[in-house]
């Protein structure tokens, strides 16, 4: 139960691969807010922990192998933590970069398909907000985290003619 099937070492590489993978992979899907989910992104989410589970700890079934694995999963997410605080292109790399999805009325489609969103969650993003209208939108953003941020026309930035430019650079 206790003595581990594998080598240390072997346990450690593939967790820290699964690790990797699972990271890059979520980042490729985009973003998207935990309660934003769908039942389809849930079922996902439950299938990958069940099928790299074994590509984690292999033949090995022991108590030990399991709470080595746990282990290295939260020491490297503790160190990705820490590094992309430390250097912001890490950062951008794990966590991505807003996009500007309206900008004074007017639908940026290509940012839209780029995030796989369509025009109909969007306005009920803006609805949520309390815009009825897009020509009533300055900007609208989604966010790193998934949401969507709307500045109405009027709203806090009336004195700026546009927004800055790291928000229209392709992401």
């Amino acid at each position: 139960m206790l003595s581990l099937e594998l080598p240390v070492w072997d346990i450690v590489f593939r967790t820290a691969a699964i690790y990797l993978t699972i990271l890059v992979g979520l980042r490729f899907a985009g973003k998207r807010e935990l309660g934003q989910m769908t039942v389809f992104d849930l079922v996902v989410l439950l299938l990958i922990a069940n099928a790299v589970q074994n590509a984690m700890v292999g033949p090995d079934t022991s108590l030990s192998g399991g709470v080595l694995a746990a282990v290295v999963l939260l020491v490297l997410n503790a160190l990705v933590a820490r590094l992309r605080l430390r250097w912001p292109a890490l950062r951008r790399a794990v966590e991505g970069s807003p996009t500007v999805l309206v900008l004074r009325g007017e639908v940026i489609t290509d940012h839209l398909r780029r995030e796989g969103l369509d025009q109909d969650t969007l306005e009920a993003a803006l609805r949520e907000h309390g815009v009825a209208d897009l020509g009533d939108v300055e900007m609208a953003v989604l966010e790193i985290d998934g949401s969507i941020s709307v500045v109405p026309v009027g709203g806090t930035t009336k004195h700026v003619k546009r927004p800055p430019l790291k928000y229209l650079r392709r992401q």
